[in-house]
Formats: structure tokens, C-alpha cells, sequence
């Protein structure tokens, strides 16, 4: 069925209301597409027979209705599924709950139809979980899609669906889209509601979303997802009166926009990298817009240091909760996740109070920034997609971990090569999307650069609290002057 890959998830629910295709008829092509290329990419993990909406149908229809989509298999639980987390030990648990954004998204009327694959409780930027293996990039299949949402970027770049769940803890919405060529968005924090399990998802810093090939698409989805339950942590503030979706193709204003390749922890980016900003910059000017030359705004040594801090301590939380729910002892988990679980357990509470009150400091220091400029212009990641497998360690510090883990020597950890290259492989070449996480603000990664070899890297802008509606104004403009559409991936 070409027009199904000629089409995005609106217009493919326009098809669905106009009767020129059938819900059947869509699932059977994105069943088809999936046959056809996953077993080279590794993107869907898991089939799921598609689950009905149990709601009234909506006033004006449900309206993503027929559309096939996929759940990321983290965090994103579907009542009697097992979500693995990518992790061995929750590979056979059931939910018990269906996650608030996932009964959303059925009532929208989306048809899910499987999984996508991500790193173990999503703790890299590359989805190459041991228990499903790694996930590989549909313009490259030497290369990763990114993580933690991988599975799902590939999944949209190899056209098996045209958008899919993701979430962002990190970075993990901006990673894989700047890897695969698409639009990613990571709303502002409490605009989204998580639970009925979680609360607050990674203290906070965390947020469901998509990626998708469509500014408009992913505007959608904020309408199907945003506001709040009667557990939320947040009510949020400034929805648009006409939603989300009215926003693409409004008029943004001139903005004025400070850029920056900057980073203490990447040092310089690669030159394709530095270009992908260089190429925004000069469209957003093109635009109207200003733009001009700012230093990084933050201190992004520390804030790396406070992300990790507070990371390694969830991730020690994760691998109890996983043990406990699947009964499985410490070898259940990969070396990397018990080292990062280790390191988790060895942080002292004061040491952790201090990382979660940091992010106050981060938060004033780019509201000052933002005081003086609409949006900050940012690379989404510091080099083009690494190839599968880059950051495995070398022989010589897997058995150094090895022999660190069964001496259970947590507090040594801290103080060996191996951390080091730990923090180098899980921030080195994403030194930039951390920031908006810790700070709450949204953030977007936009495809407008290729390499020459033909891989995808893309730009980002991280814009005020609530400032949502804007980054979709801008970025449909982007999509416009420069479209990304007809980049189709080559697999």
C-alpha cells in the first residue's frame, strides 16, 4: 500500500474519516513494512494485539482513528503486557496498569500493534539492550538509531509507522530523532501527566512524547496527551485555548535566538555537528528571526555532574524495583546497569539533596538567558550517530568490572578509569540535551542537516517554560523553508 508511507499519522486518519481506507487495511501495511525491514533493524520487540478504546467515542471522533502505532517498551505499560524495560528481568512480567499517556493514546483511537526495543530502564543513549539485541539505524544499519527511544525512531524512519511513542529523561526523545532524520519534542515538565505507578518520573526530569516525521503530527499528539489526572503532580498552565495542533503554521514573531556549540564535556563537536547548528542559524535567520553568538548560558560541567548523580541513584532504584518484581538476583541485570546501580548505592543522601537542589541554579541561570533571548540554538548531539557496538568497553575494563562487581566494591567504583569512560560513553557525544530535562523547559530536535555519508544530526532549541507552542511555530517554519519529508531513509 504506497500511500501508506506517503502519508503522516493526520493524514492517515483523514484517509480512515473519508473512507478511502480502512483501519484493517492500514494495519496490514504497517504489519507488512514491519516484516519486511525489522528483522535488519531490530526496532519492534514485542507484538501486541491491538487494544480497543473503552471510552465513549469523543464528540468530533477520536483522531488519530485506524492510525497503527507503537509503544515504547519502557515505562509505557499496557494492563497484562510485560514492559521489559529492556531489562531480562521484567521480560516476562506483566502490567498491572495501563499508563495514563498509553490509555490516551488507544482513546485517540491509535491501533498499537507492538513494543520498540530500549537500552536497560533507558539508561544510554544507544538501544542495544543484551536481552533483545541492538536496535540499528535505518539510513545506516552500521550505525545506532540513538536511545533510549531507538527502537521507535527507527521504527518511524524505516516507515513502519509514521509516528511513535517515546519518552525523555535525557535527551531520549531529541537523540533518536537527531539520529534517524525526524522531529522530536520534549514538552515542558507537567504538561504531560505520567502515573497511575510513577509520580513524578525521574524526580521529575522525565516526559512521555513522540517522534514522528511531522511538526504537525507531533502537535497532535500534545492535544491526545496534554493535562493533568487526579494524581498529577502539576497542574499545568498556558494550553492553548485552540490546542496545540492550531499552533503549526502561526506566525512565531521575530525571536530573537542565542546560539551556541559550546560544551565542557564534548570539548569541540564534530565539524558535521557545528554545521547542522551553522545550517539552522542561517535558515532561522533567513526567517526574520535574530541570531546571535552567546556563550552556554549554564555550567554544564556541573550540570552533567548532577544528572549523573541523580541518574545513577534511580538507576539503583530501578534494579531493586526490577529484582523484586521479577525475582531475580543482581546477574539478572547487565554489567553496565549493576556498575551505574553501584555507583547509585555509594552516592550519599547529602550528595544527592545536593544534585536535586542544584537544578535550581541551572533553572535561574537560563531564565536570566531567556530573559534577553526567546530560544536558545543548540547541536542536539555532539557527533553524527555512532556505529553499533562503539561503546562497548574494551576487554581489559569488562574484566575490571567484573571483578569490581563480585567484590562488591561500591565505594571503590567511584574512584577507577572505568567510571570515567562510563560518563565519556553515556555523555560525550550527548552533552547538550540534559539541560532542558534538569531545567523543566521544552525542548526540539529539528532534521535539517545530513553528513555526507548520509546520516541524519540534528539542531536544537530549547525554549521558556511553557513555551511549547512556540518551538512548534518555529519549527514548522523550519519545515517549510527547508523540508524534510522527502529524506527518506534508504533501507
Amino acid at each position: 500500500m504506497q500511500t501508506y508511507r506517503d502519508h503522516d499519522a493526520v493524514g492517515l486518519a483523514a484517509l480512515v474519516r473519508s473512507g478511502e481506507t480502512t483501519p484493517a487495511d492500514l494495519l496490514a501495511a504497517a504489519r507488512a513494512r514491519a516484516a519486511e525491514v525489522n528483522p535488519r533493524i531490530n526496532a519492534i520487540v514485542r507484538d501486541v494485539v491491538p487494544p480497543a478504546p473503552e471510552g465513549p467515542e469523543p464528540e468530533g471522533g477520536r483522531p488519530f482513528a485506524g492510525v497503527p502505532f507503537l509503544l515504547k517498551d519502557l515505562h509505557q505499560d499496557l494492563a497484562g503486557i510485560p514492559t521489559s524495560g529492556g531489562s531480562r528481568a521484567r521480560e516476562q512480567v506483566p502490567a498491572a496498569e495501563t499508563a495514563e499517556v498509553v490509555r490516551r493514546w488507544v482513546e485517540a483511537g491509535l491501533v498499537v500493534f507492538g513494543k520498540t526495543n530500549s537500552p536497560e530502564f533507558g539508561a544510554k543513549g544507544v538501544t542495544e539492550p543484551h536481552v533483545f539485541g541492538p536496535t540499528r539505524n535505518p539510513w545506516d544499519t552500521d550505525h545506532t538509531p540513538g536511545g533510549s527511544s531507538g527502537g521507535s525512531a527507527a521504527a518511524v524512519a524505516a516507515g513502519i509507522v509514521p509516528c511513535a511513542a517515546a519518552s525523555d529523561g535525557g535527551g531520549s526523545i531529541r537523540i533518536p530523532a537527531s539520529a534517524c532524520g525526524l522531529f522530536g519534542l520534549k514538552a515542558s515538565r507537567g504538561l504531560l501527566p505520567s502515573g497511575p505507578v510513577s509520580g513524578e518520573p525521574l524526580g521529575g526530569t522525565a516526559t512521555d512524547g513522540v517522534v514522528s516525521r511531522s511538526v504537525r503530527d507531533s502537535a497532535a499528539m500534545l492535544d491526545v496527551l496534554a493535562g493533568p489526572t487526579e494524581v498529577s503532580a502539576y497542574l499545568p498552565g498556558g494550553l492553548p485555548a485552540d490546542g496545540f495542533a492550531a499552533e503549526v503554521g502561526r506566525d512565531p514573531g521575530r525571536l530573537r535566538i542565542g546560539v551556541t556549540t559550546a560544551s565542557s564535556i564534548a570539548g569541540e563537536p564534530h565539524p558535521e555537528a557545528a554545521a547542522a547548528v551553522r545550517r539552522a542559524a542561517d535558515l532561522l535567520a533567513e526567517l526574520g528571526h535574530e541570531v546571535v553568538e552567546v556563550p552556554m548560558p549554564v555550567d554544564d560541567a556541573q550540570l552533567a555532574r548532577d544528572f549523573l548523580t541523580t541518574w545513577f541513584v534511580h538507576c539503583a532504584v530501578s534494579l531493586e524495583q526490577a529484582r523484586a518484581a521479577g525475582g531475580v538476583g543482581e546477574d539478572a541485570f547487565e554489567p553496565d546497569t549493576r556498575v551505574m546501580a553501584a555507583l547509585g548505592r555509594a552516592t550519599s543522601a547529602t550528595d544527592y539533596v545536593k544534585a536535586v537542589e542544584s537544578r535550581h541554579t541551572h533553572v535561574r541561570r537560563l531564565a536570566a538567558f531567556h530573559a534577553d533571548h526567546d530560544l536558545l540554538l543548540t547541536p542536539t548531539t555532539a557527533t553524527p550517530p555512532p556505529r553499533v557496538g562503539a561503546f562497548d568497553l574494551p576487554a581489559p575494563l569488562v574484566l575490571a568490572q567484573k571483578a569490581l562487581l563480585r567484590a562488591r566494591s561500591s565505594g571503590l567504583l567511584r574512584f577507577t578509569p572505568l567510571v570515567e569512560q562510563m560518563i565519556d560513553d553515556n555523555l560525550g557525544w550527548v552533552p547538550y540535551t540534559q539541560l532542558a530535562n534538569l531545567t523543566g523547559r521544552p525542548a526540539m530536535s529539528v532534521p535539517l542537516h545530513w553528513t555526507p555519508e548520509g546520516l541524519p544530526i540534528g539542531a536544537q532549541l530549547v525554549g521558556r517554560l511553557g513555551a511549547d507552542g512556540t518551538l512548534l511555530r518555529v519549527a514548522a517554519q523550519l519545515e517549510q523553508a527547508a523540508p524534510w519529508w522527502d529524506r527518506v531513509a534508504p533501507l
